[in-house]
């Protein structure tokens, strides 16, 4: 039985057609969050010492309640295919470089392709690895970029543009998405972008986990991941091979995702501590928001939309999201006392913004506990007007994306992450 027909048998109110989201703050029903600095036994967590033990349980619980075990280890020999060797990109001294990066010993596929675009600079410079939606060659329309080959989804506009055509892309879908990645602002800046389709590592359907990683591993059981998991580890993945560039400064790499990938980049970084920063771009349900408020989407719809997301034991959580040992003010929390930045629009009620901001200010106090600033602000901060220090927030004006303004506050951060 699919995942799908699962999350259906779950529901215990209204079929997906009729779903309506709560978007009145008065009918948000009562809740009481999970604590944050106290032991499942209800001890106290005091110090440093306790938070990494409290810190163990806490993954513990996202990964056998949430987002599934990952069942492949880190590969032994990971195989790095230089496919472009590095070569002058966009005139400006900055440079390009394509990886594809090798799951397995032998075979030629599943594969991730790595596209590294680095400024020109006498020093180490900081990156964001960046996952993206529609292939690399998406984010900028240079056909030095190479064209991706995976499974791509065929959405109407672009199959009347022509951009995807067999679920495969072709030339005219170049720059198809270059409004959200505003490639020479951020050279400019002094930061490296690295970006990989997370459509390599698994395509985003539900296919029984019969392409991507998962067949590299045994059949997912009910506290094993789903595609958001696979996706996660597939972005430490490129990290490992960031780690061989010495161009790049170690210590102020961050990892960034927009959407359902917001939710990826939370959920690696809290588990891959190399990332200095973690960027959640309108990441929502199952992402930044907390599930308890119950507002715009919600853990039963977002089980019933896209059943393999995360490991089937979530699916015990529809329309029950108080019974959750978890919520994601503690996701966010697992990534103290490195950088996080949760970031909402105005107009994105689906993905609840004021839930994203409450989750980033009661993660805070894991900072604190860490002699570090988070977030001390009580309400939401004004439209364009970030807050916070090493838990940073803003709600800019507009809608579900990535503009000019987010990727300006990316860059100033992840200049001041590290250690």
């Amino acid at each position: 039985m699919t995942r799908f027909f699962l999350s259906l048998l779950a529901m215990t109110t209204l079929p997906l057609s009729a779903y309506e989201p709560i978007y009145d703050e008065s009918e948000i029903p009562p809740y009481e969050l999970p604590p944050l600095l106290q032991f499942e036994n209800g001890d106290p967590v005091e110090n440093a010492e306790d938070w990494k033990k409290r810190r163990a349980e806490l993954v513990a619980l996202f990964t056998d309640q949430v987002y599934g075990k990952a069942l492949l280890p880190k590969p032994k020999k990971l195989r790095f295919e230089i496919r472009t060797p590095e070569s002058p990109f966009l005139e400006n001294g900055a440079t390009m470089t394509e990886v594809r990066i090798l799951f397995s010993e032998t075979e030629p596929k599943p594969f991730l392709d790595l596209l590294l675009l680095k400024p020109k600079s006498e020093t180490p410079t900081p990156a964001i690895l960046a996952l993206n939606f529609s292939g690399n060659h998406s984010i900028h329309s240079s056909t030095q970029i190479s064209l991706t080959d995976s499974w791509m989804r065929s959405r109407k506009e672009e199959r009347e543009s022509g951009a995807v055509v067999d679920d495969r892309a072709t030339d005219k879908a170049r720059g198809v998405k270059a409004s959200r990645w505003p490639v020479e602002k951020i050279l400019e800046s002094g930061v490296a972008l690295a970006t990989f389709y997370y459509g390599d590592v698994d395509p985003d359907f539900d296919d029984g986990f019969e392409n991507g990683i998962h067949p590299l591993a045994e059949k997912p059981g009910p506290g094993d991941w789903g595609s958001i998991a696979a996706w996660a580890w597939g972005a430490s993945r490129a990290r490992d091979y960031l780690e061989k560039e010495s161009d790049l400064d170690q210590d102020r790499i961050a990892i960034m995702g927009h959407s359902r990938l917001g939710k990826t980049a939370l959920w690696a970084g809290a588990l891959d501590e190399r990332f200095s920063l973690v960027i959640s771009n309108n990441s929502g349900c199952g992402g930044a928001a907390l599930s308890r408020r119950r507002f715009g989407e919600r853990v039963s719809r977002i089980n019933t939309s896209f059943p393999h997301w995360f490991c089937d034991n979530f699916l015990q959580y529809n329309e029950k999201e108080s019974e959750l040992p978890v919520d994601q003010h503690q996701l966010i929390a697992l990534i103290a006392p490195r950088m996080v930045y949760v970031a909402s629009a105005e107009e994105d009620r689906w993905a609840d913004p004021k839930g994203e901001f409450l989750a980033a200010r009661e993660a805070s106090p894991a900072w604190e506990l860490l002699e570090k600033n988070g977030i001390e602000a009580e309400e939401m901060p004004e439209i364009g007007k970030p807050a916070g220090d090493r838990v940073r927030y803003h709600i800019r004006a507009g809608k579900h994306d990535v503009t000019d303004y987010d990727w300006e506050q990316y860059l100033r951060a992840v200049k001041e992450s590290g250690k």
